[in-house]
């Protein structure tokens, strides 16, 4: 078992960009103006950032035995991201994601869940071990909730903590999850589909009583918002850069977030570095592969 403070139980798929003028309406076709595939999944994309920032980085996973599979284990060795419990599934193909990206660099996604939908309790308890040692277990919703249910349960029995990212938008969260959940973080789309409200302040103390740590809800261009228990709300404005492609930008931001909350506790000061890294990685095209190094974040959030 390779040790790892942070442990990323979630998704992998396969992006492929294309480049568009505008996003089309319903029925529309659009000619595309340039293609790239390159690694992605929510899961996958927040503990290569994690590892870009230092921080000893595992996934828990379900993959395909197909070339994407092959490429996901290789895109985790580059980056330095353990994978000695990744499940690779015969019977049942890596995730894909379809991303139409439009001349402003706003997105629309369409995503393939495959293997990614087969990450099972089974998959969860074979990493037991490395959940137990780990100081912060993360995961979103791209894969099933009663396996990270399982993850939260075992790095919470041990004395670690989690953190969920409550994407893609859910229309309800199971209690269960929430109950185990420590850090929440959600844009406002999400926010507002679990909390009923509409604006960052009002989904934040929402959700506050509902989790152990804190919240944090995205607000894109405008930065971010921090919730903790007995402390005032905390907002951190967005740091200007040339944006190309926001692709992946929220889940840059949660891996720097954990990368950073983890060194000391500071959920301020990861803040800072989830908005810079979100920030970076607008300025180029593609999820992971637009990712930035610690340096580079710690210098654009001054923290």
């Amino acid at each position: 078992m390779t040790p790892a403070a942070i442990v990323v139980v979630g998704s992998y798929n396969l992006d492929v960009s294309v480049q568009v003028e505008h996003l089309p309406a319903p029925g529309e076709t659009c000619l595309g103006l340039g293609r790239l595939e390159s690694p992605g999944g929510k899961g996958a994309n927040q503990a290569i950032q994690a590892a870009r920032c230092g921080a000893p980085t595992a996934m828990i996973a379900a993959i395909g035995q197909d070339a994407a599979g092959d490429e996901a284990l290789a895109v985790w060795a580059r980056a330095g991201v353990a994978t000695d419990h990744v499940a690779r599934l015969a019977d049942c193909g890596t995730g894909f994601a379809v991303i139409l990206v439009d001349k402003g660099g706003e997105n629309s996604i369409v995503v393939d869940s495959a293997a990614n939908a087969r990450l099972e309790p089974a998959h969860i308890e074979a990493g037991a071990a490395q959940l137990a040692s780990a100081k912060l277990v993360v995961a979103q919703l791209e894969t099933p909730v009663v396996s990270t249910v399982r993850a939260f349960e075992i790095v919470r029995a041990a004395g670690g903590a989690t953190l969920l990212n409550a994407a893609p938008a859910p229309e309800a969260i199971d209690a269960a999850l929430l109950a185990l959940t420590d850090f929440l973080i959600v844009n406002e789309l999400e926010g507002q589909a679990l909390s009923g409200h509409a604006n960052a302040a009002a989904i934040g103390e929402a959700l506050l009583g509902r989790v152990g740590k804190g919240v944090v809800v995205t607000l894109g261009s405008e930065g971010a918002m921090l919730f903790q228990h007995d402390r005032p709300p905390h907002r951190q404005a967005s740091f200007k850069v040339d944006v190309v492609d926001t692709t992946g930008a929220g889940d840059a931001f949660t891996g720097a977030f954990a990368a950073r909350w983890i060194v000391d506790g500071d959920a301020v000061a990861a803040l800072a570095w989830g908005v810079a890294a979100g920030a970076l990685a607008c300025t180029a095209r593609g999820a992971a592969a637009s990712y930035a190094e610690e340096a580079r974040i710690a210098a654009l959030a001054g923290v």
